[in-house]
Order: structure tokens, then sequence, then C-alpha cells
């Protein structure tokens, strides 16, 4: 089986059989994010406890297989790490998401460097990287504000 078939399963099973899609009754935070150019939008809720560990994490919306399958993986990534970790992981996708991530950071990624090949298609890079920036936006304003909730449109690469 090929590397291709192999990132083609893990994206698909992500898709298919979400581990983190639903709810959690004691989100400490939440936002939506929505992607405006193909129509993808989550909410996206996280429990964050007082040390700062992400505790838990689910997600609810419409979007392609690649917004769905991105954001169930990087929940799969962050619960049960700090948020500094969360948003160390977010700029290590991004750089991947760029072409400008190394090996140590694609072994890092995880199941997340699956999508290390989404930069050549311009038009599904928004999908991927919907959850993540919608993500570093809660846990930035989490820190700062005690509480993020609202819409989330910039998803770009810029």
């Amino acid at each position: 089986m090929g590397l291709e078939s192999i990132y083609g399963e893990i994206l698909n099973e992500h898709n298919l059989r979400p581990s983190h899609r639903g709810s959690i009754a004691d989100a400490t935070i939440s936002l939506e994010g929505k992607n405006p150019t193909c129509g993808d939008d989550i909410f996206l809720e996280l429990k964050v406890g007082e040390d700062g560990t992400i505790e838990d994490g689910a997600f609810n919306g419409s979007g392609c297989a690649i917004s769905q399958a991105s954001v169930d993986i990087m929940l799969d990534l962050i619960i049960g790490g700090s948020r500094e970790r969360a948003l160390e992981l977010c700029e290590k996708f991004m750089g991947m998401i760029h072409g400008k991530a190394g090996e140590d950071d694609l072994e890092d990624l995880d199941e997340a460097s699956a999508l290390k090949d989404i930069s050549h298609m311009p038009a599904r890079v928004k999908c991927a990287v919907l959850g993540w920036h919608t993500m570093e936006e809660m846990i930035k304003n989490k820190q700062s504000t005690g509480h993020a909730h609202g819409e989330h449109e910039d998803c770009t690469t810029e």
C-alpha cells in the first residue's frame, strides 16, 4: 500500500467516523469558524482546566471531508496537552501547509501530516486550516479575555 493510500485512509476515517463530533456540556471556551468561500462551518468547543490543560474538545458543523477530518485530527492532538502545546502544534501545522515543515515537525503532527500536500490544492487550503485557525483564536482570546465566542472568518494562509 502506497503512502498516498495511507494518507487517504487517515482522512477518510476521520471524516466518516470522527472521534470528537458532538458537544461537551462543560466547555469553557467555544467559537464558530466559517469559511465563506466554500461554506464550511464548524462550532468548536474546548474544556480548558485551571492549569491550562485542554481536558476535552468537540466540534459540530458541516463541511467538506478535508475540513471535518482536519478538525477531528487536531482535537486528537491537542486534548490532554497544554494551551501552549496546542498553539505550537498550530504553528507547525501552518508551516506544513506553507511547505516549511521539517521531518521533526511532521512527526510531531502525527496524523495531521496526512494533509501536507494540501498546499498543492490552493482551493482546499482554507478547508484544512479552518479548525486550526478557530482553535488558535479561541486559545489566544481565552488567555487574554477569559472567553471567546463569535464567528471566525479569517481562514487564509497568509
